[in-house]
């Protein structure tokens, strides 16, 4: 599929709330997600933990194709240079068109911009093509949680990725 030549990247405001909350739920899966399945009411996709100014929005057109979130990895301000990827979701029907890798090198570019040393992640050991993605913008394997996580009845390792900004 050849990538999208109308892509934009760009931060979130408060009126994405309801999209992004949908493009969410409608892209879960244990592919990605730890925590079940969504169910009503649902929650606003923006919280005191991630406010619209911590996500990057993709957009084709006047569509959402995806977004991607960072945050402090823990609360401690010894580990303040650290920003962490806390979601990446691409829509389905943009999957395989360059949303992904520019909304990983949109963060990249963000987290220097905020004067970061590093920037990491925590990825399932299953989720393959996320893997290749990440490793393909330069993170490597840090560590791994093995059996961290049971999903589906499947005991699955949690990987850490990082780079150096």
């Amino acid at each position: 599929m050849p990538e999208f030549r109308d892509l934009r990247i760009r931060v979130a405001v408060p009126d994405d709330d309801e999209g992004l909350a949908l493009l969410d739920r409608l892209a879960w899966s244990h592919l990605h997600a730890v925590v079940p399945r969504p169910q009503p009411p649902y929650p606003p996709f923006f919280s005191d933990r991630h406010a619209p100014e911590d996500c990057l929005v993709a957009e084709v057109g006047d569509r959402l194709a995806g977004y991607i979130r960072l945050g402090f990895p823990t609360p401690v301000e010894a580990n303040r240079h650290v920003l962490q990827i806390q979601g990446l979701v691409v829509a389905e029907e943009a999957r395989g068109r360059g949303a992904g890798r520019a909304l990983v090198r949109a963060a990249v570019d963000e987290a220097r911009r905020r004067g970061a040393r590093r920037l990491t992640l925590r990825v399932l050991a299953h989720n393959t093509p996320a893997r290749g993605l990440y490793a393909a913008v330069g993170f490597g394997v840090e560590g791994v949680l093995p059996e961290e996580f049971r999903l589906d009845g499947q005991y699955v390792d949690d990987v850490l990725m990082g780079r150096f900004l």
